[in-house]
C-alpha cells in the first residue's frame, strides 16, 4: 500500500518560505520608500527656508560671498532633491516588482498545498479501496464457510 509522498511537505515549506521572504523584502522596500519620501520632504522644507531668507531684504553685511554661498547651497539642495526623486521612483519600481513576486509566490504556495492535498486524498482513496476489498474477501469467506457447513 502506498504512502503519501514525502516531497509535498518539503515543497510546501519551500513555497511558504518564499512567501515569507518576499513579504519581508516587500516590508523593507516599503520602509525604504517612506524613508526616501521623508528625506524629500525635509529637503524641500530646507530649500523653501533658504529661498525665503534670500527673498528678505538683506543687509549689506551679508555680502556678495555669503549670497553666492547661499545660492550654491540652494543649487546643491535642488540637486539632492532630484537624486532623491530618482531614488523614490526606483524604490517604487522595486515595490511593484516585489508585489508581483509575492502574488506569484502565493499562487505557488496554493498550488503546492493543493498537490499535497490531492496526494493525501489519493492515498486515502487507495487505502479505503484496499480495506473494502479486504472486507469483501472476509465476507465472501464467511459466506463460503456457512454454505459448506
Amino acid at each position: 500500500m502506498r504512502q503519501a509522498r514525502n516531497c509535498w511537505p518539503a515543497l510546501v515549506k519551500k513555497a511558504n518560505d518564499e512567501v515569507t521572504q518576499t513579504q519581508s523584502d516587500l516590508v523593507a522596500a516599503l520602509a525604504r520608500v517612506d524613508q526616501l519620501n521623508a528625506s524629500h520632504q525635509r529637503l524641500c522644507r530646507l530649500y523653501d527656508e533658504y529661498r525665503l531668507k534670500e527673498q528678505q531684504p538683506q543687509s549689506e553685511v551679508m555680502g556678495m560671498q555669503a549670497s553666492m554661498n547661499q545660492r550654491q547651497f540652494m543649487a546643491q539642495l535642488l540637486n539632492l532633491q532630484q537624486r532623491v526623486v530618482l531614488d523614490i521612483s526606483k524604490a517604487d519600481a522595486q515595490v511593484a516588482n516585489l508585489r508581483k513576486k509575492r502574488v506569484l509566490a502565493d499562487m505557488e504556495l496554493q498550488k503546492m498545498r493543493a498537490l499535497q492535498e490531492q496526494d493525501l486524498l489519493a492515498v486515502q482513496r487507495e487505502q479505503q479501496m484496499h480495506e473494502q476489498r479486504h472486507m469483501d474477501e472476509l465476507g465472501l469467506r464467511q459466506f463460503n464457510l456457512r454454505m459448506q457447513g
